[in-house]
């Protein structure tokens, strides 16, 4: 009898695909960033690499694609439940850009957190002094209905998104796949 989760893909994409390992996103300041998302989101820090430096080679350029003479001050992966791991790096570069990018950006993108209770958790956001970004959006209809959401920014100014969809959502009805789902990671 074949094992399902060793069997062969008929799906094409990268051979082995398991799924997401982590994010990689780069913070202005890593002490302040770790105190975030350990203290106020709940995650839990995994490891530190510490200082990355390359100051004769061009080892930066060829493997990051980051100017040679840039120094990653720490690399730290934490764990948030059952999401994907992330990583989040300090660089110190010359000429960096220092504004985090748009949504609409090239490179623009969101860390979301799903939550059991939207109401309680916004609650809580807004207890910590976080900027909320208008007000919660309430799907009814379409692939997203019984989803709730809003936007919140990190104290550096990162996008991020407060979500929950405790009844599922609409296109679970006819699908023959569903997305992951973090209350429901086995799934």
């Amino acid at each position: 009898m074949t094992d399902p989760e060793n069997a062969p893909s008929a799906q094409t994409g990268i051979p082995g695909l398991r799924g997401t390992d982590h994010i990689g996103f780069t913070v202005p300041d890593i002490e302040q960033a770790t105190r975030f998302f350990v203290d106020v989101i709940g995650c839990e820090l995994i490891y530190s690499l510490g200082r990355i430096e390359d100051a004769e080679g061009d080892w930066m350029q060829r493997h990051l694609g980051v100017d040679r003479r840039a120094v990653v001050n720490d690399l730290r992966l934490l764990r948030c439940r059952h999401g994907a791991n992330f990583e989040i790096f300090e660089y110190e570069v010359p000429e960096q850009v220092s504004t985090p990018p748009r949504n609409s950006d090239v490179g623009g993108h969101h860390l979301a957190f799903y939550v059991d209770d939207f109401d309680l958790a916004l609650d809580y956001l807004r207890e910590q002094g976080l900027r909320i970004l208008g007000e919660p959006t309430v799907r009814h209809e379409g692939p997203s209905a019984g989803q709730t959401w809003v936007y919140f920014l990190s104290p550096w100014g990162m996008q991020l998104e407060l979500l929950s969809f405790p009844g599922g959502k609409g296109y679970e009805r006819d699908a023959t796949t569903l997305l992951w789902h973090p209350a429901h990671p086995a799934d």
